[in-house]
């Protein structure tokens, strides 16, 4: 690779080199498979080393051929795409996955997802997002795995291994994309595109080990993030492109930035003008420039005016060449453009089924008071109320890539009447809406209770549109948007059993349903086959076992909320109750509404108290913690068991708890197992007072759980020594 790629940019150019940093897009989301005007003559003149927005191997094909035939050094394009959670087949939003803490689940949807858009000529995706997200109004955090530092690095590294294999060189691979480069989800106010103003330290403890993972994992490119970090928007931020990225973590692929995020630095303040920005992205370490257009324009004229270097520029220039040698494209530019094994791939029965079983595993039971789920035999009649019920286009959630919302799609009501037993009744009325100005409107309510009224059981499908979430998705309120709780309030005055079924890509705040629905059943946005696999839950065919990877508030006003949390000088324990001088709020209680970690089972599982094999350790010694995990209940189950540490005391304040540790295990009613953690000095490390990394001696607390929160088990305690 290194002889190929020296010899080919000896023949290069410098504009031809400068054109391999451009990434520009298609048409293709809007006008189908057609290219903006004057990119094909980009292309051909060699302006272009990658587009994006460009799929089917037919399409992709095509504008291969334009840079492999009608440019000079016939150096092929590489094409991207934003592949999130499934290509063609859609599996549950990342944030749903993220619920199963089931990696090999995890896996296989990146895998699929990987294999189907490389049968549609895609070289890359633009995932995994493993931004670390804290505030519930961020619309992303529906792209994301959540909140915590140890549970999103795990994720990072499936995603990445699904998703490039273990061969860049096979035909079903995509090369991955760790994003956004960094601290992206710490948005001010949870407003997409804002400000972030954080501390070296959190950035270095809670927002950059999901991306060391997945460097670590052998991710091919890095995207940049559209916010500032310290001042320094991230597309010209040297301390983590190059200090971070490059000197530190030893990252040698490429790094391309958000859609015209180096043209954002103009308005940021950062930059006086394009060209000026240019030139700080691609000396901070940028590599390919999304969609502005700015290098193409602007960068030949910076190096002959010396503000950048052609060594810069080869740098840039050998890290794209490499990812384009490594996926063989050298070799065979048309290699991924095969229309045969394209009609093969897609939809393939056993993905379909991946995806049903995905989305069933990422489902968490809220709440399911005198078991009212699953439904009993006994009911004859479901009512299916609610925007959410019958709506094929909200199934598959937002950054459902090339997936089909029109007929694709298993619908909840689909997915009921197909798996109701012969003889049960399944009817449904939309009742309410969830766009917002529908708010204070009762358009709907009489059909729906007329039919709830008549029903044996009401199953309210209720959240938020599916556009309701991702970028460019924030919301002051956490409610369900639009009339949807009036009706819930009216549905529960009934008397019939409610069982509130939420879809949504973001905690709600649903306090209200939490008192008073007999059960809570939250589904994300499930994909393809998410009606079938919500039948699956409900019915009792599956026992559900997702575990939430984000807290879930009481309301807007304790966002952000997190589990790991510090300690205050005055924190509420040490006040009796109603105390003042203490933190806490006049109007609702510290704790949330649903804590991280938390789901529910059609089974119960009990915990033994927690077994150290020792009470210290040295620096290089290794404490065994152990716990004997029963399935109490009558059904078979999954349990996803956790361990909490706390360091009582450190140079710096430590959070009440982190999670180190986790194991899904499945169990038959009265079955036990002993789930066993090693934990050894480095697991506990973090950023120190003095800025280095690592662990120090002290007191420590250590938990087995079902959840975060102290009151989930009895801590036992250990010491770690000099």
């Amino acid at each position: 690779m290194d002889a190929f790629i020296d010899a080919l940019m000896a023949k290069m150019t410098l504009q031809e080199k400068i054109g391999q940093l451009n990434l520009l897009t298609s048409d293709w989301e809007s006008t189908g498979p057609t290219m903006r005007s004057g990119y094909q003559d980009d292309i051909k003149a060699g302006r272009v080393g990658a587009i994006f927005n460009a799929y089917t191997a037919k399409y992709t094909r095509d504008l291969q051929r334009l840079a492999v035939e009608d440019t000079r050094l016939k150096i092929p394009l590489l094409f991207g795409y934003d592949v999130i959670h499934g290509h063609r087949t859609i599996f549950p939003i990342s944030l749903g996955e993220a619920a199963s803490w089931d990696m090999d689940a995890i896996e296989t949807s990146a895998r699929v997802s990987a294999e189907e858009a490389a049968a549609e000529g895609i070289h890359w995706t633009f995932s995994p997002m493993v931004d670390i997200a804290r505030d519930a109004r961020w619309g992303r955090v529906s792209e994301g795995a959540g909140e915590d530092v140890f549970l999103g690095s795990r994720i990072a590294r499936a995603r990445v291994h699904g998703y490039q294999g273990d061969d860049l060189a096979r035909t079903d691979t995509i090369l991955a994309t760790a994003k956004h480069f960094a601290a992206y989800g710490a948005a001010q106010a949870g407003r997409d595109y804002h400000t972030v103003d954080i501390s070296d330290r959190t950035l270095r403890d809670t927002y950059l080990p999901p991306f060391k993972a997945a460097v670590d994992a052998g991710v091919a490119s890095f995207m940049t993030s559209f916010n500032e970090v310290d001042g320094v928007p991230a597309s010209g931020n040297k301390y983590l492109l190059t200090d971070t990225l490059r000197d530190k973590w030893g990252f040698d692929g490429f790094v391309v930035t958000d859609y015209t995020s180096i043209a954002e630095m103009v308005p940021h303040g950062y930059a006086k003008d394009k060209a000026q920005a240019g030139e700080q992205a691609i000396n901070a370490g940028v590599d390919m420039d999304m969609q502005s257009a700015i290098f193409m324009d602007d960068l030949a004229k910076s190096v002959a005016e010396g503000r950048v270097s052609v060594a810069a520029i080869d740098r840039s220039v050998r890290r794209i060449l490499e990812a384009k040698y490594r996926l063989g494209l050298f070799e065979d530019p048309y290699r991924y453009a095969d229309e045969a094994r394209e009609k093969a791939t897609l939809y393939k029965p056993e993905y379909l089924e991946a995806a049903r079983d995905v989305a069933r595993k990422s489902m968490v039971l809220l709440k399911n008071e005198g078991n009212a789920l699953p439904l009993a035999a006994s009911a004859k009649s479901i009512a299916l109320i609610g925007p959410l019920g019958d709506s094929k286009a909200d199934m598959i959630g937002s950054w459902a890539a090339a997936g089909d919302r029109r007929t694709r799609p298993v619908s909840v009501l689909e997915g009921l009447k197909a798996r109701a037993p012969s003889g049960t009744s399944v009817t449904y009325a939309k009742g309410a809406s969830y766009e917002f100005e529908a708010a204070g409107k009762t358009d709907g309510f009489a059909e729906a209770l007329a039919l709830a009224r008549k029903s044996d059981v009401i199953i309210a499908a209720m959240g938020e549109k599916w556009d309701m979430t991702g970028e460019a998705a924030s919301r002051t309120s956490l409610d369900l948007p639009g009339n949807q709780e009036a009706l819930l309030r009216q549905l529960v005055a009934t008397g019939k059993p409610v069982v509130l079924l939420l879809m949504s890509g973001r905690p709600n705040s649903i306090g209200w349903a939490q008192d008073h629905v007999a059960a809570i059943l939250h589904a994300w946005y499930p994909g393809t086959m998410g009606g079938h696999a919500v039948a699956d839950v409900l019915f009792g065919d599956y026992n559900p076992s997702g575990k939430l990877p984000i807290t879930f508030p009481r309301n807007v006003g304790q966002e952000p909320i997190h589990y790991d949390m510090k300690h205050t000088g005055r924190p509420i324990e040490l006040g009796a109750p109603g105390a003042k001088y203490v933190s806490r709020y006049l109007d609702v209680p510290n704790s949330p509404l649903y804590p991280f970690g938390y789901g529910l089972s059609y089974t119960t599982f009990g915990y033994s108290p927690v077994s150290l094999s020792a009470s210290s350790m040295g620096r290089s010694g290794s404490i065994v913690a152990s716990a004997t995990v029963t399935n109490t209940g009558t059904r078979a189950g999954e349990e996803v068991v956790q361990l909490y540490v706390q360091d009582m005391v450190g140079s710096v304040t430590r959070p009440v708890q982190e999670l180190k540790g986790f194991e899904k295990i499945a169990l038959a009613p009265g079955e036990s197992r002993t789930v066993q953690f090693t934990v050894r000095p480095e697991d506990l490390a973090f950023t120190r007072a003095d800025m280095s990394f690592g662990w120090e001696p002290g007191e420590y607390r250590l938990w087995i759980a079902p959840s975060s929160g102290a009151k989930a088990s009895t801590p036992v305690e250990f010491t770690i020594t000099e």
